[in-house]
């Protein structure tokens, strides 16, 4: 399982590689999807918008699992979250394992993996 997790991780990281053109971090990861949950068209973001929109990602990822749901935008669209039950704790090792399985499954879901 845990071998199966790790070779379709190393598959995304080489896919956003060859479509970016250069290798993508966690972080790099979890800003790509709050881009896109954001909608938005790409634009220069200040650093507190792009730590707002790992936020964003990482709650969207979560509410696969039913950690969080949207629960409203503002008036600029961007999305608000609200936390639905507590999240486990868990040290960083499990944090990372836990964010990949989710952004694997968001990929799939959302119909963008080759």
């Amino acid at each position: 399982m845990q071998e199966d997790l790790n070779t379709q991780w190393q598959k995304l990281e080489e896919q956003l590689e060859t479509r970016f053109g250069k290798p993508m971090t966690l972080e790099a990861i979890l800003f790509l999807i709050g881009v896109r949950e954001l909608g938005s068209t790409p634009r220069p973001f200040t650093k507190e918008e792009k730590v707002d929109l790992m936020h964003i990602a990482i709650c969207r990822l979560l509410s696969q699992s039913g950690y969080y749901r949207l629960a409203y935008k503002d008036q600029d669209g961007w999305p608000h979250w609200e936390l639905v039950k507590p999240l486990p704790h868990t040290d960083m090792f499990s944090q990372v394992h836990i964010l990949r399985q989710h952004i694997l499954s968001y990929f799939e879901a959302e119909s963008l993996l080759e």
